[in-house]
């Protein structure tokens, strides 16, 4: 049986796409604004691009963080995806204005310190032992990023019991977090071709 997927539609995201490349990975989609469906779903994905601030007025417009945070505390999947997966986190700094975030996850989001931004295109991550969403790829396995901004808290988030895949433009930075029930990425998986399909398939057998 499919696996029923709520991607959460708050007005910010690549909804289309990710629900495409779901629906390719296997599973059962629909993308929504209901929060019971958001609530009772095997699996919802938080997508989000743009800015930090607009994503969380979103989400709190809808009054989608609690149930996000209800979903984490009972152990249901939940998968963040760019600016998805930043909104987790504490808070957003953005052109000078701190943003509150969903505090699932610890630290902040600030700008790369790049010469080049944002970074996007493609680039290779590396995981750790024990990854489940990037069990079987290749150690040079590349995906698609756009952004300005990221974590870059690696020793808070592996405190924390995390397990944390980075990459590098800049610095090192978080790319991806896996804990518990959350998971997260700060690429486009829905736009990282074979790869991206290899990982969203490895995270729908963790529902």
């Amino acid at each position: 049986m499919s696996k029923r997927i709520v991607v959460l539609d708050y007005g910010s995201g690549n909804l289309r796409s990710a629900e495409r490349a779901l629906e390719r990975a296997g599973a059962d989609v629909t993308v929504t604004d209901d929060l019971a469906a958001a609530a009772e779903a095997d699996g919802l994905v938080v997508p989000g691009v743009g800015a930090f601030a607009a994503c969380m007025a979103g989400i709190e417009a809808l009054g989608a963080g609690p149930v996000i945070a209800e979903r984490v505390t009972a152990g249901r999947p939940v998968l963040g995806i760019c600016v998805g997966m930043q909104v987790l986190f504490e808070h957003g700094h953005e052109h000078g204005v701190v943003t509150k975030g969903l505090g699932l996850l610890p630290g902040g989001v600030t700008k790369l310190p790049a010469e080049r931004l944002p970074h996007m295109g493609w680039n290779t991550v590396h995981a750790p032992e024990g990854s489940v969403l990037f069990a079987g790829l290749p150690a040079d396995s590349r995906f698609y990023f756009v952004h300005s901004y990221a974590v870059n808290d690696l020793a808070g988030l592996a405190a924390a019991g995390a397990k944390v895949t980075t990459a590098h433009h800049g610095t090192d930075f978080v790319a991806a977090v896996e804990r518990g029930p959350l998971s997260a990425a700060q690429f486009h998986p829905e736009k990282s071709a074979d790869t991206g399909a290899a990982l969203l398939r490895n995270w729908l057998t963790t529902l």
